[in-house]
């Protein structure tokens, strides 16, 4: 009974993730942020995440305080800014990098039903010149008190909250983004975690 309960959690988790969404984490170097965006990622649906790690080293991440979402999202790791987003756009994704300038447009007058990378940079000095000028726009949330950020891994959460939203509004989570073949291979490694 267990085991029957646990392969139709998965089944279903599959089934509604979105293959064609995805978050690129700049420089972010304390584990509990990104074991936090890990942690929203999974339940947004998200299958994986990049990783661009230029100024510091990949954090270890700790099963707790991801609550083992890092088991269930895939992790490509990059030496660059380029070569990150060459591979993105290779795969057909907009790239939206989160920083507040003059050419930063609201998060919610994006269409966020294309494919669609998110950038969010790191804690203190957000994403790089070069993820922001190589990005195909930049981002912002709008935020109506005296700070005018939010910690990472709730700007994370934040935005690809609203992607879920516009998504849900589509009908994305109600069949399959994987094709049949793709589908029933994630189902079998899923089910030997």
């Amino acid at each position: 009974m267990k085991l029957e309960r646990r392969k139709n959690k998965i089944y279903k988790v599959l089934e509604q993730r979105q293959p064609d969404l995805t978050v690129v984490m700049e420089n972010i170097h304390d584990p509990h942020n990104v074991s936090a965006m890990l942690r929203s990622c999974d339940a947004v649906g998200i299958p994986e995440v990049n990783l661009i790690y230029t100024s510091a080293k990949y954090p270890k991440i700790g099963s707790k305080s991801s609550s083992s979402a890092n088991k269930w999202i895939g992790r490509r790791k990059f030496p660059s800014v380029a070569e990150c987003y060459g591979q993105l756009r290779r795969e057909g994704y907009q790239i939206l990098a989160t920083k507040l300038d003059e050419n930063a447009r609201q998060l919610y007058t994006f269409d966020l039903t294309r494919p669609t990378a998110f950038v969010f940079g790191n804690e203190h000095a957000g994403v790089t010149d070069d993820a922001a000028s190589l990005a195909d726009a930049t981002v912002f949330i709008p935020m109506m008190g005296m700070i005018q950020s939010l910690n990472v891994s709730v700007a994370c959460a934040v935005t690809i909250y609203e992607a879920l939203r516009q998504r849900m509004d589509k009908g994305y989570y109600q069949q399959s983004r994987y094709g049949p073949e793709a589908l029933e291979k994630l189902k079998e490694e899923w089910l030997k975690k």
